[in-house]
């Protein structure tokens, strides 16, 4: 099913469909059960909707990093389990607890928070321990470890807490046959070994991230949990895309086209001068709305069928097109495909990553501003602004 269109000037069009083909996909290289990692508003792809097809798809479980997103979950419905594993000291973890979240707890400190909004509630907390297995970011650390481990197991204990799963994150992902992915993996099940011989075995381990996923079925152990391979963005673009489906198209609205003689600059500072006497395009999209200003002149777009350089700056609301001296054929109203899939000539995620140094993971999460969402490959969707 198809929502109609959007009257914003930018649209980035979600593919659900995508979302559960690539559900599958992940599943298949595994071996095992999908955590779906929904955080930073599904990067950006819509937490609700991509949770919704995730699970319909087949996905076990959900993952996110706040509670907050955690909570916006419950709030629309969704009863599936959900992981929250970033925390300051100031969340609501009373209404994480009462909300049945599972919550990763990265320090005593953490962990005595959660105790005590068990205990005020009377009611027992879902608890998964974050294991920093090397890459000293959020996990408990070595020091902390025995400890943390012996406080893990009063709880459990006295029924504060449920101990639910074992978890960490892995410093070399993208790197999957690097030997330290390995190592983290063996601390990882001896931290799980230690819990169980206090009698407090998780019922759960997890640190499979997509590459790993992929590739790395023997890192499984009983869930993985990936991210932009969700999303259909291949995280090894040298071993190829693995099946995987993009599932976001970005597009904008031709807002107006003017012609532009030769020798006039173009955009803030003028950094680009018509050689010639052309036609521009102005898109309404620019910075505020996800595209990186680094991107300023590096970059095309599709406009039926064919690419048109991105001229001059990028700036806060808009960016300009070079249709050329006859204009392209393109009028005021046209779609422009800023990136999708890359199937029908146009660019890529990807290739805004390269573009400007960084990640697809980027450009994706980045999309938001004005841009309205458009929901098509499922039931019942509608568009989101």
């Amino acid at each position: 099913m198809t929502t109609t269109p959007s009257t914003a000037a930018l649209t980035a069009t979600i593919d659900l469909g995508a979302i559960a083909h690539n559900v599958g996909v992940l599943r298949a290289s595994s071996g095992t059960d999908v955590i779906a990692v929904v955080k930073a508003d599904a990067y950006g792809h819509g937490a609700v909707e991509v949770a919704r097809a995730a699970l319909g798809a087949g996905a076990a479980e959900l993952g996110v990093a706040h509670i907050t997103e955690a909570l916006a979950l419950r709030r629309a419905g969704i009863d599936a389990h959900i992981t929250s594993w970033l925390h300051a000291p100031s969340a609501d973890f009373a209404g994480a607890v009462a909300a049945g979240i599972d919550i990763a707890v990265s320090s005593p400190r953490q962990l005595d928070a959660v105790v005590a909004a068990a205990r005020s509630s009377g009611v027992t907390a879902t608890v998964t321990v974050k294991v920093d297995t090397g890459l000293n970011r959020s996990g408990v650390a070595v020091d902390e470890w025995d400890s943390m481990a012996v406080a893990l197991a009063k709880a459990r204990a006295e029924e504060s807490i449920t101990m639910r799963a074992a978890m960490t994150h892995l410093v070399r992902g993208d790197e999957p046959d690097h030997p330290l992915n390995s190592r983290q993996a063996d601390r990882l099940d001896a931290a799980a070994a230690d819990l169980a011989r206090l009698g407090t075995a998780p019922q759960v381990v997890h640190l499979a991230n997509s590459p790993a996923a992929l590739v790395r079925p023997d890192l499984a152990r009983d869930l993985v949990r990936p991210g932009i391979a969700l999303y259909g963005r291949s995280p090894l673009p040298d071993r190829g895309d693995f099946g995987l489906i993009p599932a976001m198209t970005l597009t904008g609205e031709i807002s107006l086209v003017k012609r532009v003689t030769k020798g006039q600059g173009v955009s803030y500072s003028h950094t680009w001068t018509a050689p010639h006497d052309t036609v521009v395009a102005v898109i309404p999209a620019g910075y505020a709305d996800g595209i990186p200003r680094t991107m300023s002149g590096r970059f095309e777009v599709l406009v039926n069928g064919r690419r048109f350089p991105a001229i001059g700056r990028v700036c806060m609301d808009q960016f300009v097109i070079d249709l050329g001296p006859e204009g392209g054929g393109v009028a005021e109203g046209d779609l422009a495909e800023l990136f999708g899939r890359g199937d029908r000539g146009g660019v890529t995620a990807a290739d805004w990553a390269d573009a400007t140094g960084t990640i697809d993971y980027e450009i994706l999460s980045a999309v938001r501003g004005r841009t309205a969402r458009r929901y098509v490959g499922g039931s019942g969707e509608q568009p989101h602004g």
